[in-house]
């Protein structure tokens, strides 16, 4: 049981640090390394490491062990085109299958984001991690609605979550309450029962943040920037 709860710990904190940047895109993840960092033995490091393998947010290598998945500006747009289908497709089915339980997390979600909102235009890390969550809610509240397991697999390989918090660390105040606008859009959409308007809000939505992140790399002259500067 407590080779398990080591396993979850390291899980848990190298997660993140690579979602919030600390580890980087491209940097090497090394077991020895992460073990002395977080005071465990190199075991539930390498199970840990498989697991966000799995999640898409590192790739093992075959006899050079494991990186934080690499990013580029295309990579980026790639990302970003794919997952507005994927998410797009997940409104449109959402506000046709929600139940009152899928309005109410989404709703609570957007509320959650509301009060975090002044703290993450200060650039505070606890604020951006509120919004970051608060936002990760929304979503999953949606894809949850649309009620497609294959879909939701497709999205969690598909959705970068180091990118999205970077967005939202570089997102002013405007920005961030015009996210939360699109959400409200999109609850009252689904609540509605609009499959076609949820579907297009969805698309902006995801749009936007792609935006912000693809317009401060070329600001800052790379992706790997993007993250030195956080």
């Amino acid at each position: 049981m407590r080779a398990e709860g080591n396993t979850q710990i390291a899980y848990a904190r190298i997660r993140e640090a690579i979602v919030e940047g600390r580890y980087p895109p491209s940097a090497r993840l090394v077991e020895q390394r992460l073990a002395e960092e977080l005071e465990l033995s190199r075991t539930p490091v390498r199970e840990a490491l498989k697991m966000l393998d799995a999640e898409g947010l590192v790739v093992i290598e075959r006899n050079a062990g494991a990186v934080v998945r690499p990013l580029d500006r295309d990579t980026i747009i790639d990302l970003y085109e794919l997952r507005s289908r994927l998410e797009s497709y997940a409104a449109s089915r959402a506000a046709t299958r929600r139940t009152d339980a899928h309005l109410q997390q989404m709703s609570t979600a957007i509320a959650d984001f509301d009060m975090a909102i002044d703290s993450a235009a200060r650039a505070e890390i606890e604020g951006i991690r509120e919004i970051n969550r608060c936002n990760s809610a929304m979503h999953r509240a949606v894809l949850a609605a649309a009620h497609h397991e294959r879909l939701a697999s497709m999205l969690g390989r598909t959705i970068d979550v180091p990118l999205v918090f970077q967005a939202f660390r570089r997102f002013d105040l405007e920005q961030l309450e015009r996210s939360n606008l699109f959400h409200r859009l999109m609850f009252r959409a689904i609540e509605e029962g609009d499959a076609v308007r949820a579907e297009r809000l969805m698309a902006e939505h995801i749009d936007q943040g792609r935006d912000v992140l693809v317009a401060a790399a070329a600001a800052l002259e790379s992706v790997a920037m993007l993250f030195e500067s956080s």
